[in-house]
């Protein structure tokens, strides 16, 4: 994996940690439900949008930069950002 990749997934990774963190002291505060629910959601996409970063980084390490015509760069770049974005 790119080594930017890999610091970006290792801080949205510590965050997700300091998010659930966050979480499990608003249980032992007996928080309301619907706050609760909130983050946890926002674990959650966190979580997918990783998802992508992991599977973009992946078909781009699988297809070789020369293999491609810089049209065919631009528009497999836009389907990983797509891909990022949707999870």
């Amino acid at each position: 994996m790119v080594q930017t990749t890999s610091a970006q997934l290792k801080n949205r990774l510590r965050r997700a940690d300091g998010q659930l963190q966050g979480i499990l002291k608003m249980v032992e505060d007996d928080r309301d439900c619907r706050d609760i629910l909130t983050q946890l959601a926002a674990v959650r996409s966190g979580v997918e949008r990783m998802m992508g970063v992991v599977v973009a980084e992946n078909v781009r390490q699988c297809v070789a930069a020369g293999q491609l015509t810089p049209e065919q760069q631009t528009e497999l770049q836009s389907a990983l950002d797509l891909v990022v974005k949707t999870h």
